[in-house]
Parts: structure tokens; C-alpha cells; sequence
């Protein structure tokens, strides 16, 4: 900012130039920052700041957050597990009463449950799973496949 537009122009020739004469305007007289919060500016953490300090809750040390993560699959991406090559074999033999579809066993392609989102072609197919939610459970039923819980 220019010199001529500073406060300091206006409070010439008045003594404490609008800062009293009493508590002086001195740098950091309460403090720099946060300081006082416990002790002189007390009133001020209390009011706008409540529960500023202390301790909330119990300490949990070597804390893993992924416990409970479940490695999942779509419905829709069920046949890339088993290629499109098993998918065009089984589907030559549809006209076959007693054929049955493929085997997909998803924990062994590293998921654990197979989730509902998508469309899955009217085939059916055999789905080995820890986990199937209950949109999966429904389309897969709905194609005419079978789902199996696995351990």
C-alpha cells in the first residue's frame, strides 16, 4: 500500500496515534498465536472454542482400518473371470437339456463377494462366493444360474 494511504497519515500529531496511553501498542502482548488458552485467554477458548483440549476416546495402537475390507466383483464382470472363449463353448451347448454352466469360483480370482451392479446375460452359470449380495443373488437366480457359498 502507498505511504499516503496508510492510518498513520491520519493519527499525525495525535499522541498515542489511537493505541492509549496506558497499555501501550507494544508487538504480541498476549501472546503470539495460540497462547493462553489454558491460562489468560481462557475466557475467549471457552466461549468459541469448546472442548479445545483434553482427550476424547480410547487409544487404539497398531490400528488397522482395512479389517473389515471385502474385495468385490460386479455382476457384470463375472464372465471376464472365465474368458469369452468358456462363455462361447457354453453357449453352443445350450440346446443340451442337461448342460449345465460354467463354474466360477470368484475367491479364486481374489474377490470375496460379488455385488449386483450390471446386467448379466440370460445363461446359466455357477457362482462360488464367500459373500453375494442380495441384488447378485437375485440377477444370478434370474439367468438361471445357482449360487454357492464357499468358507
Amino acid at each position: 500500500m502507498v505511504a499516503r494511504l496508510k492510518k498513520t497519515r491520519k493519527s499525525r500529531g495525535h499522541v498515542s496515534m489511537g493505541y492509549g496511553r496506558v497499555g501501550k501498542h507494544r508487538k504480541h502482548s498476549g501472546g503470539r498465536g495460540n497462547a493462553g488458552g489454558q491460562h489468560h485467554h481462557r475466557t475467549l477458548f471457552d466461549k468459541f472454542h469448546p472442548g479445545y483440549f483434553g482427550k476424547v476416546g480410547m487409544r487404539t495402537f497398531n490400528y488397522n482400518k482395512q479389517v473389515n475390507h471385502t474385495s468385490s466383483v460386479n455382476v457384470d464382470k463375472l464372465w471376464s473371470i472365465v474368458g469369452e472363449e468358456v462363455r462361447a463353448k457354453y453357449t453352443a451347448s445350450a440346446g443340451d437339456d442337461k448342460a449345465a454352466g460354467p463354474v466360477i469360483d470368484v475367491s479364486r480370482a481374489g474377490y470375496l463377494k460379488v455385488l449386483g451392479k450390471g446386467l448379466l446375460p440370460a445363461q446359466p452359470l455357477i457362482v462360488k462366493a464367500r459373500y453375494f449380495a442380495k441384488a447378485a443373488d437375485e440377477k444370478i437366480k434370474e439367468a438361471g444360474g445357482v449360487c454357492v457359498l464357499s468358507a
